[in-house]
């Protein structure tokens, strides 16, 4: 399957490197897992090698499963974790120097970047970047300091100035707004608190998954 196939659907960020946790989100039905460990999320910031190993580990469960597997911010770690991807935050490394970065070390690597507002989608759509993340759509308590919410209609508007780049809805997606991110055209959507700091996981991963599939 191709990889923009699997870019659909319900895409979860792992706030720590569980793998009971990231293996209750694949059996919800997660089609995409992004590892996302630091500080903020109230584990300790771990070291490269320890981040090296964690990533590893769950590259290795979501292969079994046929899921595309992210790595938060190091291109270097994703590299080493044979991970299919990165995502970057506007203040991390250049959608255009990670593509050339990639281009450099050989690396079949696919390079997503965050965006929030119509001058970052150009920009990512014009450095190479292979998908967007596009929010916060709603409002998210996941970050201490978040973007201004930009709503499903500017969702929209990003969806149509990415063009054929896809685009991943995140910020305060729940099973009850998931059909607005749908409709706005993203290609999936994307969910931290949701999942993280649930008593189900893979109960919240169904719900989700089963509300874009009904929207869709």
């Amino acid at each position: 399957m191709h990889w923009r196939e699997k870019l659909s659907g319900f895409y979860a960020i792992v706030d720590k490197p569980d793998k009971d946790l990231t293996s209750l989100l694949v059996r919800g039905g997660a089609n995409v897992v992004q590892l996302r460990w630091k500080a903020s999320s109230g584990w300790p910031d771990p070291s490269t090698r320890q981040l090296v190993d964690a990533a590893r580990s769950l590259r290795q469960l979501t292969r079994q499963h046929g899921v595309l597997f992210i790595v938060n911010d190091r291109i270097d770690v994703a590299v080493l974790a044979e991970a299919d991807g990165v995502h970057l935050g506007q203040d991390d490394l250049s959608a255009a120097d990670a593509v050339a970065l990639r281009r450099r070390v050989g690396a079949n690597l696919l390079v997503g970047i965050s965006t929030h507002n119509p001058a970052q989608v150009r920009a990512a759509v014009d450095a190479g970047a292979d998908y967007l993340g596009y929010g916060p759509v709603f409002a998210t308590a996941t970050k201490d300091n978040p973007d201004p919410v930009q709503g499903a209609q500017a969702l929209a508007r990003a969806v149509e100035l990415a063009a054929s780049t896809p685009v991943v809805a995140i910020g305060g997606i729940t099973p009850a707004n998931v059909a607005a991110v749908v409709a706005a055209g993203a290609h999936a959507a994307c969910s931290i608190g949701a999942v993280n700091a649930s008593a189900d996981p893979a109960a919240s991963s169904s719900s989700i998954t089963a509300a874009f599939s009904a929207a869709t």
